[in-house]
């Protein structure tokens, strides 16, 4: 049922993005050179916080910490969870601490869309009790990642973020270096046709993040 459930949310994700206008999903949306935060747009502490309570966000978090001893090469379905690289229990444990402190901190819910991948899927389900599968986080169209372009750039209403769950390597396609560490999150403002950058987040600083009353 649980299968029967994810498959049927992948669907329903992947044809919302099929009926975007075709300029949406195009290339016209440009690769950044750098996802290092812009110094004169960089949040930080309370003023990061008040922000994400806001709203009007994308974040994009690569899965927290996973096994290295296992790869992907064998796996038959996004479901078949066995022939993938697993999240390690560090990386649950950091997966929990950070939904925690995204609560105690009040930030902006919203969609929460997770690549289909066991480590992804579970990542974002250990932070909100949810995700919907999504492929546009991880397909590639010769090299460009229209998809993940959209998810990125597209705007967000005011009293949501759009919490993203993916992976090093497409993430880097797009919005340019220092590759992501594992767990480590990226905090953008999309324009419509861009995104600026205004905090990155590795997955043991939120512990320390405090926000206004």
């Amino acid at each position: 049922m649980l299968k029967i459930r994810a498959f049927a949310a992948l669907c329903i994700a992947s044809s919302m993005l099929a009926t975007l206008p075709r300029a949406a999903l195009a290339t016209g949306i440009a690769s950044a050179e750098s996802s290092a935060p812009q110094a004169a747009h960089t949040l930080d502490g309370a003023r990061l916080v008040s922000a994400l309570r806001g709203g009007g966000y994308v974040i994009y978090f690569r899965h927290t910490a996973t096994d290295f001893s296992k790869n992907d090469r064998q796996m038959k379905s996004f479901e078949d969870c066995a022939n993938q690289r697993p999240l390690t229990e560090k990386g649950r444990s950091d997966a929990r601490a950070t939904g925690a402190k995204i609560r105690e901190l009040r930030l902006a819910d919203g969609e929460v869309l997770a690549s289909p991948f066991c480590r992804t899927m579970e990542h974002a389900t250990l932070v909100f009790g949810r995700a919907t599968p999504t492929r546009e986080l991880r397909e590639s169209q010769g090299g460009d990642y229209p998809g993940l372009k959209h998810l990125l750039a597209g705007p967000v209403d005011k009293g949501r973020n759009r919490w993203l769950f993916g992976h090093g390597t497409p993430f880097r396609a797009v919005a340019g270096p220092p590759h992501l560490n594992e767990g480590e999150a990226v905090i953008m403002q999309p324009t419509g046709q861009s995104w600026v950058v205004v905090a990155r987040i590795g997955a043991d600083d939120w512990a320390g993040l405090t926000g206004p009353p």
